[in-house]
């Protein structure tokens, strides 16, 4: 494993998961000696380039202790008010301990179905973008106080792999409360194994998945797997280490006990493989001159468009054509139909006083677009 572990010190863009179980002790409450090492650990990366988002569960379990809830399941009301009083606790503790580092954090709430609502991607892809581009930590977390279905296991596991996809990041660590995936439950089967690298997920190994036993954090080993999918399919490497040692990041970088997961691809091309299986829901129509900007590798502006077919929202797919009806691509729009036409062959510095609200300075993004 030296090979790979060695590698995330090339990660362009991490994601990592922490576990309820790591950030809070049911009877001490949040585990600061822990979190400090660990925003050591983003600040040593941040230093050397690599861009960094947290995607964090414990604001159940820190609201619980401040409620003085009892251990066990919690009714659903019970569960979103823990969520309430936790998550500003969760948000001001990233806060206190990177802040000494020099670093900006901001909290994003989403849900798993942010993720399949297009608006909702766009709109959560453009906030983190611009989030990194700034120089900020993004603190991901399941917006649990709002949920209409029961709390899941394992949500913040799957929501930390669409985060992943989401902004396309090379790679992706859940710390856990075990260090690796094993063949069997290492908790009761001493036999059991762990594996260093899996290099596609086959019936085979989803079928050694067990469940988690730890009395706070909510993931199990299938819902590992199931990020696992998610992110190697979308480009990202993902790996499953122990987190509760301090400095658990430098930890997997010097060799401590984890099971990479290969991307089947890269970030970039799965992205542009999503795209192009879309089927448009209208047409834009651009001139010549938008037409060479786009094969040079431009983001699609209002100046160029010439026309305006069919009945799309934000984030829909449409199809590129050229003035003379020739296809040229499909993208992902940030405007709905009605305003691309209001828009049509204005200079994005028009885009406010045509629409009344500062919108984005590209129709189609370059990154939303297959040519």
């Amino acid at each position: 494993m030296a090979a790979l572990t060695s590698s995330l010190a090339t990660v362009r863009r991490l994601v990592v998961k922490i576990g309820s179980a790591l950030l809070v002790d049911r009877e001490t409450g949040l585990r600061v000696d822990w979190l400090q090492s660990l925003a050591a650990d983003v600040a040593r990366l941040r230093a050397r380039g690599t861009q960094v988002i947290l995607v964090s569960s414990g604001s159940i379990a820190l609201g619980r202790g401040v409620l003085a809830l009892p251990q066990g399941g919690l009714p659903l009301e019970q569960s979103q008010a823990a969520a309430a009083v936790g998550q500003i606790r969760l948000a001001r503790a990233y806060e206190e301990v990177l802040a000494p580092h020099g670093i900006v954090t901001g909290q994003i709430l989403v849900t798993l179905e942010d993720s399949t609502d297009r608006r909702r991607y766009l709109n959560s892809r453009a906030t983190m973008e611009t989030m990194l581009s700034l120089g900020v930590v993004p603190i991901v977390n399941e917006n649990d106080t709002v949920a209409t279905d029961e709390i899941r296991y394992g949500d913040n596991d799957r929501l930390a792999a669409q985060v992943a996809v989401t902004v396309g990041a090379d790679a992706l660590v859940l710390l856990s409360d075990v260090d690796g995936f094993y063949s069997g439950n290492p908790h009761i089967d001493p036999t059991a194994r762990r594996f260093e690298t899996v290099e596609r997920i086959t019936p085979e190994i989803e079928a050694m998945a067990g469940e988690g036993v730890s009395g706070l954090s909510k993931g199990g080993m299938i819902t590992k797997l199931m990020a696992a999918k998610v992110a190697t399919e979308a480009g990202c490497t993902m790996a499953i280490t122990l987190g509760s040692p301090l400095n658990p990041l430098s930890e997997l970088e010097n060799g401590a006990n984890a099971t990479w997961f290969l991307a089947q691809t890269d970030p970039h091309a799965a992205r542009k493989r999503w795209i192009a299986a879309m089927k448009p829901k209208g047409e834009l129509r651009v001139d010549a001159g938008a037409a060479r900007a786009l094969t040079e590798g431009k983001s699609l502006l209002p100046a160029g468009i010439v026309g305006v077919q069919g009945r799309f929202g934000r984030g829909d797919p449409v199809a590129i054509l050229s003035s003379e009806g020739c296809r040229l691509g499909l993208g992902l729009t940030r405007y709905t139909a009605e305003e691309a036409r209001a828009l049509t062959g204005r200079k994005s510095a028009d885009i406010e006083a045509i629409l009344g609200y500062k919108g984005r300075a590209a129709l189609i993004h370059r990154d939303d677009m297959v040519l």
